[in-house]
């Protein structure tokens, strides 16, 4: 996890040196972007595991697993809209 965040500092680098960008936002945007890395994982682990469980009931498992992720995406994609305009002055 520490290894995670600190490549994602590491290449956000040139984005603090940016002129007119926040270092809030660019940061803010990289840990969302690692929080749902995080989040896809889990949800994939645990429907594998679900699967692996019940094979039977494969269908409502992968149904529910895709409605989460978009779910999911959503949500990052609004925390990212706003990490962007928090960072543009």
């Amino acid at each position: 996890m520490i290894v995670v965040a600190l490549g994602t500092t590491l290449l956000a680098t040139p984005a603090f040196a940016a002129e007119g960008v926040a270092f809030s936002a660019s940061f803010g945007a990289g840990l969302t972007i690692v929080g749902a890395g995080i989040g896809f994982a889990k949800i994939g682990g645990s429907a594998l595991e679900s699967i692996a469980r019940q094979p039977e009931a494969s269908g409502d498992i992968r149904g529910a697993m895709i409605i989460i992720a978009a779910l999911l995406e959503g949500a990052t994609f609004f925390a990212l809209i706003v990490c962007f305009a928090m960072g543009v002055k």
